[in-house]
């Protein structure tokens, strides 16, 4: 089993991509023309989590237990403050609009081959945020941002490129 490490990984927006009923799959992803957002510092979390429906009930005296509705989570990211980066301008402007936005990370497992593609996690989300964090005399300035994740997230596996 190989391990890699978070470096190297990166982050892209592209344009926005509206909900559906179904799962999305990786073809949904398609005509996206995606642009890095440079800086990426912290890389927040992402995937499902399911919600608990409790039930009381009085004659076994226990609490039943069962699985709801999902929830893809809140990625919070953390990049270094760049004004001219495209990237970064898209995801301020896409905080300003109440639609869902395409994203795509890049994993950092491109295997050895011709072509070689690293994994990718696909999925559309909010972007809540983009705030400018400040800090301390000998830090930098940073962009925080929030993108509520409203979709299943695609797992696109590595390839070789090899035919």
């Amino acid at each position: 089993m190989a391990l890699y490490p978070v470096a190297g990984c990166k982050i892209f927006i592209g344009g926005v991509l509206a909900d559906k009923s179904a799962d999305f799959v990786e073809a949904d992803f398609a005509s996206q023309t995606w642009k890095e957002i440079s800086g990426w510092s912290q890389m927040g979390p992402i995937g499902d989590t399911a919600q608990v429906i409790t039930t009381s009930l009085i004659g076994s005296d226990r609490d039943k237990k069962q699985k709801g509705t999902r929830n893809a989570g809140s990625m919070q990211n953390v990049f270094a403050a760049m004004d001219t980066d495209e990237g970064q301008i898209a995801l301020i402007g896409a905080s300003q609009a109440r639609s869902n936005y395409a994203f795509k990370v890049e994993l950092n497992d491109k295997p050895v081959g011709a072509a070689p593609t690293p994994s990718q996690r696909l999925f559309i989300g909010l972007v809540m945020s983009a705030q400018e964090q400040g800090g301390g005399a000998n830090t930098i300035r940073n962009l925080e941002s929030t993108i509520e994740i409203n979709s299943n997230i695609v797992r696109v596996a590595a390839a070789t490129g090899d035919a």
